[in-house]
């Protein structure tokens, strides 16, 4: 079985402006457990534990649903918190269109069998996991005048994370396949 997930990724420009625009936050809280910014990622949805033979059939689904979507404009700005555990920068541009992928990522993976969460799509790259109760506020509000450059989605992706070896120890992630977004 392989924990896998499918995303979108932005280009490495768009990923080093984020990583210089954190900076000063990752120094100020390291009580923070920040994600690596190598492995950031809009996940469309998370799928779990999967075995070869399911995935096969769900790569092959991937790719169609994949062809079904042109590419989009996306941006990343401001920041956000899921309470006081996730602390995340916010999607903008063609969100309709991102959230359309998802549910349609989601779908390919039902119909190949796979069990996925059925819960709201919101789109967002997650920056750091809070933990004790720690105040996300603080970076909420440091981060809200980011504004990264606009990007164009252009691929999906499949993904395995490789879990960590224990507490504080960071997952590892291994790019298994892409498909371009034609929208033909």
């Amino acid at each position: 079985m392989m924990r896998l997930f499918v995303a979108v990724t932005p280009p490495p420009e768009v990923l080093d402006e984020l990583r210089s625009a954190t900076a000063a936050m990752r120094s100020a809280h390291p009580e923070l457990r920040w994600s690596l910014p190598a492995q950031w990622h809009l996940t469309l949805a998370f799928l779990g534990g999967v075995d070869d033979e399911t995935r096969m059939d769900l790569s092959a689904r991937l790719g169609r649903a994949a062809a079904r979507h042109p590419p989009m404009r996306l941006a990343l700005h401001g920041a956000g918190r899921f309470g006081d555990r996730v602390l995340w920068t916010r999607v903008a541009g063609d969100v309709g269109a991102l959230g359309g992928l998802a549910a349609s990522v989601r779908a390919a993976a039902r119909r190949a069998g796979v069990d996925v969460e059925d819960r709201p799509y919101r789109p967002h790259l997650t920056l750091a996991r809070g933990r004790n109760g720690a105040d996300l506020r603080p970076v909420v509000a440091a981060l809200a005048g980011f504004a990264g450059r606009t990007w164009t989605a252009a691929e999906l992706h499949l993904v395995r994370s490789h879990l960590g070896g224990g507490p504080g120890r960071t997952s590892r992630y291994e790019l298994l396949a892409s498909w371009p977004l034609t929208g033909s």
